[in-house]
Formats: C-alpha cells, structure tokens, sequence
C-alpha cells in the first residue's frame, strides 16, 4: 500500500457532516430543559446511589444517560468558533447543570442512611495527570463523532471514559458530610474533565477549519485565546505534581514490597502482617513468635538501605512473643506431660465406647443370624469375658448369651451353636451361656 493510501485511511473530512448540521447537533445539546434537563436529574440519582452503594455496574449506567457533555462540548465549540453567544449559552446551562448535580447529590447524601465512603466514591477524590490524558483523549473522540456521519456507539463510551457524573455527585458527598478534602479533589477532577474535554473539543474545530459563524474583533480573539491558555494551564498544573506523587508513591510500593519479601525473615518468629503507607513512606511490620532484641529490630531496619526506600521508617511490633526463660519452659513442659495424659485417657475413654458400641451392634447381628438357623432362639448378647484364677495366668474369651423359649432343646444344640460361634468370629475359644427366657 502507497504511502498516499495510508494517509487517506486517517482522513476524517471525508466522513464529515455539513458544517451547518454539526453546529446544530452542539447547538441542541447544551439546554437543558424538558427531555435533558429529566435525564440529567435521572443520571444525577441514580449516580449517587451507585457511589452509595459501591456498585460500579450503576455508576456505568449513570454515566452512560448524563447528558453532561452537551453544554462541555458547545464551551470548545463556540470557543474555536468565536461564537460567544453560544458560549454564554453553554456556560449558563453548564453551571445550571453543576449547581443542580451539586443540590441533589447534597440532598441525597444528607438523608440516606448509608454515610461510608466506599471505593468508588474514594477514587473520585485523588485526579492527577492521568486524568487529563482521559479527558483530553475522551473530548477528541467525542467531537470527531459529532462532526461524522459515522457516529456508532462513541458518545455513550466517551461518558464512560471521562466519567463527569461521578466526580460531581462525590463532590456533593463531601459538602453533605462536611468532607472538604473529598469535595475538592472530586470538584478539581470534575473541572479537568469539563476543561480539557473543551479544550479538546476547540482544538477539533480549528483543526477541521469549521467555519466562523459571527464575526468578533481581534483583540476579543486573542482575549478569549488568552484565557482559554491561562485556564487549561491552572488546572493542569497541580495534575502534574500529583501525577508525579503518585508515580513516586507506586515506586516506593514496589519497593517496599520487595524488601518486605526478601529480607524481613527473622529467626524464631513469623510476619503476622505488614502494612506499607506510601503517602508517610512508612513501613509497619507485626511478629509472632520469639521476643524480637532491640538489636535484631535495627538490623531489619537497616536493610532498605539496599533498596530505593530513602526515608522510611520501619516499625517492628510484636504480635505475640513466648520469653525462653527456664522457670516457663518447667511450666511448658509440665502444662505438655499433663495435656499428653488427659489425651491417652481420652483415647482410652473413647476406645470403651467404641467396642462397647461395637458389641452392641454386633449382638444384634448374631441374633438376626441365630433365629433362621434355631428358631427357638429369642435374644442374644456378646462380651468379651475375663477369667482369672489363683495363679497369676488370665483368659479372655468371647462369650455369647442365648435367650431361648425351648431350654431343653436349645440346650442339645449347644455344641452346634459354639461351632457356629466359633466359626463366625473366627476364635478357637469361646463361651456360649444358654438361659431360658420367660
């Protein structure tokens, strides 16, 4: 392929609506009244309790019906059209806009029950450069859409990407709750995204030469140019530094997370946990096991020398710690002998159940095995019978106990049932005691 074709695959003029229809569709997308002005209280609600909720499924949902963009996308427009008619339109609707969010995101977070701020809600308080690189990118997209034939699904997906709705209805949590770090980190995040959508937008327009409708002097042009960098410099600078915090943040992360991993092994005792607080370059560090020497705790210490952890402090706790003295290892060793011999009588406690248990079951068996082979037989039992003498020599022999209505005959049949018993138990002796039953 030419060079000459590949250029034209990123020619958008080609695609481009009338000039005068793009200027219409920005034009009817900044009021707010009737249709819009329902959406954007919809999206309002239904923004605050995904935040409330810390439901990322709803907050999408808000983002996606706001119709925020509208009076963002005609402040760029009419500002690189030196419209300012329409921008003083797009202003006025705009700050309707912000005022109501900020009113009935205030107003919900006073009265529902739910007062904790979740990680959804959290995550709209810390913007940074990044941010920027979102809106600027998001407003890019969003008014080559607006200026094509070919809009697909790229408005609903830019409200996604550069979220307006979230960041304001947080900003109504912190004035709710008297939360002004929340206020203004989530107030400063909605402002990059109004900005640097505009800007984008703005710089759009002169790139693709839409016309200029009104005629406006010089020195306004070059007043409202002025502004426009002034504006997009204030807000982006504090971006940087916290773009730049956070980068720094992330590096001492992963940096004390290595060194958390390889060099924290203390012998004698376990890491019950460890916490790693970027903002304070802190590094807190709780033991199980042995009690830890001063010595041995600034040892560990010393170690992020090796890694890039210039300036933190490390704390080293003990969870729980068992002293080696002698006068404890005696009790140790005492409380040990003595849970050694509970546990064997135990054993031996639960070992009498079973075989008496087992006995049981197994009387009950023989008996359903005795009745077809002799009928007369109504019950039966099974021990394990001791028999001592006068000489030191003991017996032990399984005994079966049978009930019979028919002594007599039973009786006659003894040596048929001690073969049967011997047989089925497997013994060469056993005892077999022949009683009448009533």
């Amino acid at each position: 392929m030419k060079i000459s074709g590949i250029i034209r695959k990123f020619n958008i003029r080609s695609e481009q609506e009338p000039h005068d229809v793009i200027h219409d569709t920005v034009e009817k997308g900044i009021y707010f009244k009737g249709t819009n002005l329902w959406i954007l209280i919809f999206a309002i609600l239904i923004a605050c309790v995904g935040l409330n909720v810390n439901s990322t499924a709803v907050i999408i949902g808000a983002m996606l019906i706001s119709p925020l963009m509208g009076p963002i996308l005609g402040m760029g427009y009419s500002l690189a059209t030196y419209d300012f008619a329409l921008l003083r339109k797009s202003l006025t609707n705009f700050g309707f806009a912000v005022l109501a969010g900020l009113s009935a995101s205030t107003l919900y977070f006073l009265i529902t029950p739910i007062s904790e701020a979740h990680s959804e809600l959290l995550a709209r308080t810390s913007p940074n450069i990044y941010d920027v690189i979102i809106a600027l990118v998001g407003g890019l997209a969003g008014i080559v859409a607006i200026s094509s034939r070919q809009k697909g699904n790229v408005i609903p997906g830019v409200a996604i990407a550069t979220a307006l709705m979230p960041p304001l209805c947080t900003a109504g949590y912190g004035l709710a709750n008297g939360a002004w770090t929340y206020f203004f980190g989530a107030f400063y995040l909605f402002t990059i995204n109004t900005v640097f959508i505009a800007l984008a937008t703005l710089i759009t327009a002169r790139f693709l030469k839409f016309p200029i409708w009104h005629s406006a002097e010089e020195g306004l042009r070059k007043s409202a140019n002025r502004w426009v960098s002034i504006i997009v410099t204030v807000t982006m600078v504090p971006s940087i530094y916290f773009g730049y915090t956070l980068v720094r943040q992330e590096r001492f992360t992963q940096e004390a997370n290595a060194y958390i991993r390889n060099d924290t092994y203390i012998e004698g005792d376990y890491l019950l946990k460890s916490e790693v607080d970027a903002a304070k370059k802190s590094i807190r560090l709780i033991y199980g096991g042995r009690l830890i020497p001063a010595s041995v705790k600034e040892e560990v210490a010393a170690k992020t020398r090796y890694y890039k952890l210039a300036g933190a402090s490390v704390t080293i706790q003990q969870g729980f710690s068992v002293e080696e003295s002698d006068d404890r290892i005696v009790v140790m060793d005492r409380q040990q002998a003595e849970i050694n011999r509970l546990r064997q009588d135990l054993e031996k406690s639960l070992h009498i159940q079973d075989s008496l248990r087992t006995l049981r079951e197994l009387g009950q068996q023989l008996l359903g095995e005795l009745k077809p082979l002799f009928p007369e037989v109504v019950a039966c039992g099974v021990a394990e019978q001791v028999v001592f003498g006068d000489s030191l020599h003991t017996g032990s022999y399984p005994s079966l106990f049978v009930g019979t209505n028919d002594l007599k005959k039973t009786s006659e049949q003894r040596k048929r049932i001690e073969d049967w018993f011997k047989s089925r138990l497997a013994e060469d002796s056993v005892k077999v005691y022949i009683e009448l039953v009533p």
